[in-house]
């Protein structure tokens, strides 16, 4: 490998996107990854691109960049819909793979990368960077110390407002067989987060249901129908034993973010939003200790300053590309990875099954 790790990426835009604004700055923000290639739908989107990006080559064609010697790693920011076959390609052509999250259409086909990713010898990324908020880390670390005593339960609240006009390019987030709906985005991202903190889902119950069945196609106009779920309802155990629940609220004017409640024998934490952004909220941390006592808002300290400064996306997804190649240089372990991604799909598809059945689901 070259003094810096080289990264090829397959869904590069000049203008938009969550690569362009997200994935880009963040990569030229560190100094142990360079943009070599850059991969796009066709080759003047591609040239395009390359510029922006700084890369010296440019494909209209995925797996030339995979072939590519001077790319060890392939980043994946094309939407779940269009990128069949983009994460296999990678790993068979012997890559370092970073995926956008939802990694796959369910949890088989998600173990089944990090299967091949294994056996293959490369490292692997997906992206669920909001466990790297300093404020999210923080209260793993103080329930980790024991703050407020022994945990007797969690709960994850999400408020988002939606508009009822949408651009066409969202037009499958209202179809709940192209796997970036509201469960696998807004269910999935919150939920690891959540779980990063408070520990993982031992069993869980859901509901889900659809109240805004229609919205309009803004560049045509049309109405088209909405088969996803817009509220998503769970319960359950968590590894800890304590009980916990979430609930997402998505549509109407107005939304209030995240909220985070753990309650313990010894006081409760809350964490709680600036805003209803999902993967770039500020966040405040309070603890109470008694009925009647005023919270305590926490600082958060010098050490879980974020990596370029301030709390961010970019500063999340940079981390998780430190974090990666350190593993990539030292094989050491990492997360997130397609093991968190599997972890995090098998409970979308236990939410999605307990939903259908009615039933309690348990997770290995």
């Amino acid at each position: 490998m070259a003094d810096r790790i080289r990264v090829g990426v397959v869904g590069a835009h000049a203008e938009r996107g969550w690569g362009r604004h997200i994935h880009l700055p963040a990569l030229k923000a560190l100094d142990d990854f360079e943009v070599t290639a850059v991969a796009a739908r066709s080759p003047e989107s591609a040239r395009a691109a390359a510029e922006v990006w700084g890369a010296g080559s440019a494909y209209d064609d995925a797996a030339a960049l995979m072939a590519d010697p001077d790319v060890d790693l392939v980043t994946v920011v094309v939407q779940l819909p269009s990128r069949d076959g983009l994460v296999e390609s990678a790993i068979a052509a012997g890559k370092h793979v970073y995926s956008e999250w939802p990694l796959a259409l369910d949890a088989a086909t998600a173990e089944r990368f990090e299967s091949a990713a294994r056996t293959a010898g490369v490292r692997h990324a997906v992206g669920l960077q909001s466990r790297h908020h300093p404020a999210v880390r923080l209260l793993r670390d103080l329930l980790g110390q024991g703050l407020i005593g022994e945990v007797l339960s969690a709960s994850l609240l999400f408020s988002l407002s939606t508009p009822e006009v949408w651009s066409q390019r969202y037009a499958a987030l209202f179809d709940e067989t192209k796997g970036v709906n509201h469960v696998a985005v807004v269910g999935g991202h919150s939920l690891d987060m959540f779980q990063y903190a408070v520990g993982d889902f031992t069993e869980v119950s859901a509901t889900l249901t659809t109240r805004i069945d229609r919205v309009t196609m803004e560049e045509t106009g049309r109405r088209i129908e909405v088969t996803s779920p817009d509220q998503i309802v769970l319960g359950g155990l968590l590894e800890s034993g304590a009980a916990a629940s979430a609930h997402f609220m998505t549509g109407g004017p107005r939304g209030d973010g995240f909220r985070i409640e753990v309650h313990g024998r010894a006081g409760r934490l809350v964490l709680v939003s600036s805003d209803d952004s999902l993967v770039g909220p500020q966040f405040t941390l309070t603890h109470e200790t008694a009925n009647g006592t005023p919270a305590e808002q926490l600082p958060v300290p010098d050490a879980y300053g974020p990596l370029l400064g301030t709390p961010s996306p970019v500063s999340n997804v940079a981390q998780v590309y430190k974090d990666l190649g350190q593993a990539i240089r030292t094989g050491g372990d990492f997360a997130p990875d397609f093991s968190t991604a599997a972890r995090t799909h098998r409970l979308l598809d236990a939410i999605k099954s307990s939903a259908k059945t009615g039933g309690r689901i348990h997770l290995a």
